[in-house]
């Protein structure tokens, strides 16, 4: 038996509903309810063979088996490698190079393992023209143009590949349903047939899924959790730099990061990025702090710029961080170290318009603005590092060993850090020179002088 029902459901956000609104009640967004016909069927499961709970001593724990994608940089953001019968969801802008990457990936991995490319926005010929430009090799490695879900997984049967990638869940639909392809009911049905192929015979999948005009990942949230992995595919038209972030990792840390170059031969792989986000230039206004992203730190200048205001209400302005901590640094400039900057007009950015969200770098933003308002350089060869506290402090920061090891390696002299446990400033005591401060009084009077 099986009737057919009418729903509304938010192509935004994925909320059902049993009649139609101008907005979305859950999201608020206009004219994002679309109508889409559901089949009910009634489903009677047999349960005689179905599994049963087990005592949890009894459950035989296994290391997880990776193989390479081929990237380091996508390896460390994967948690290590791809692991077998998992499903990574890999978003990112139109022509940022989602396709680009997982089809260099492809290649790679097919030099030792069994590899599936189903398109299904791209002809054959269209990817045989990516693939010459790109220069790659492989041994393994099979393309599939199709957008029938049916025979997409009939095709995936027969070939059994160790990875199989869908490019992209978009533009694939369930001739079962009646709704169009790119709808929630389509991307959420085909999802879930893809994962349950991919879990029975335990076939690493990698989807790739369009964003959102806010930069979210398309149609339906819901499709981030029936995957193991979000990955997200960042850059700009104008820098040729691309940022790999994790999202979520069931397999891994969810803070990672990967770097990579976009060239007329596609990606490559960027080893050292301290590299990108830091010049070696000692100048006012610009100063060098070292962030953590997952595991791995680096260097990123911040350079600022401070002048004389010509409005009533004074104009605060940040690129790569957070425009709010910006206003709690200048309150804390003002009341501890007694300079009024309500005068002034503050610009704040960070070397290569990088995002940090890490709270150490405070101490270089408080330093970078009295340099340029002072107009003096801070102390040459120099790395700040450190949290303010609303009283002036500074905090202690998180992971400082590898910071100070990656100042190290930079072959950077100084480093202005909070008050640290002994045994730590021993070990570093003979390759940089360390001084420790308690506020940010302290780090002015140090790294500020005429």
């Amino acid at each position: 038996m099986s009737s057919k029902l009418s729903i509304f459901i938010c192509q935004n956000c994925g909320n059902e509903s049993s009649q139609y609104f101008g907005k979305c009640l859950n999201c608020n967004s206009w004219n994002s309810i679309v109508e889409e016909i559901k089949s009910k069927r009634s489903n009677h499961q047999d349960i005689k063979n179905s599994k049963k709970a087990i005592p949890f001593n009894e459950i035989s724990s296994k290391k997880i088996s990776r193989f390479t994608s081929g990237f380091k940089e996508f390896d460390r953001v994967l948690g290590g490698g791809i692991v077998p019968g998992s499903i990574v969801l890999l978003g990112g802008e139109p022509g940022i190079g989602k396709s680009t990457i997982v089809l260099q990936s492809a290649g790679k991995i097919s030099l030792n393992e069994k590899v599936l490319y189903v398109t299904a926005e791209e002809s054959l010929e269209q990817i045989k023209i990516r693939w010459e430009r790109l220069n790659q090799k492989s041994i393994d490695l099979k393309i599939f143009a199709e957008t029938n879900l049916s025979i997409i997984i009939e095709e995936i049967k027969r070939i059994n590949p160790t990875f199989a990638i869908i490019d992209s869940i978009q533009a694939i639909h369930n001739p079962e349903m009646e709704s169009s392809p790119g709808s929630v009911s389509q991307v959420r049905a085909c999802s879930s047939e893809l994962q349950n192929l991919a879990k029975d015979n335990n076939i690493a999948l990698l989807i790739i899924g369009h964003v959102t005009k806010d930069g979210a990942l398309a149609g339906p949230k819901t499709l981030e959790h029936l995957v193991d992995v979000v990955i997200n595919f960042e850059g700009d038209n104008i820098s040729s730099h691309r940022l790999l972030r994790s999202i979520k990792n069931r397999f891994g840390s969810t803070f990672e990061i990967g770097i990579f170059e976009m060239l007329e031969v596609g990606l490559r792989e960027i080893k050292n990025p301290s590299s990108i986000f830091t010049n070696k230039e000692n100048i006012s206004g610009v100063t060098t702090t070292i962030t953590n992203e997952g595991s791995r730190p680096f260097a990123v200048d911040i350079q600022a710029l401070v002048n004389k205001t010509f409005y009533s209400n004074p104009r605060r302005t940040t690129t790569g961080i957070s425009i709010n901590r910006l206003h709690q640094i200048l309150a804390v400039i003002e009341k501890h170290v007694g300079i009024k900057l309500s005068e002034f007009d503050c610009y704040v950015a960070t070397g290569g318009g990088f995002e940090i969200s890490d709270p150490s770098s405070d101490l270089g933003v408080a330093i970078s603005i009295l340099s340029s308002l002072k107009n003096v350089p801070p102390l040459a060869n120099s790395s700040f590092i450190g949290e303010l506290g609303l009283s002036g402090q500074v905090r202690k920061s998180n992971n400082l060993r590898t910071k100070i090891e990656e100042a190290v390696r930079l072959g950077i002299k100084n480093i202005i850090v909070p008050k640290l446990e002994e045994e730590l400033n021993n070990n570093f005591q003979h390759s940089i020179n360390i001084k420790e401060i308690s506020n940010i009084k302290e780090a002015v009077d140090y790294s500020l002088t005429d």
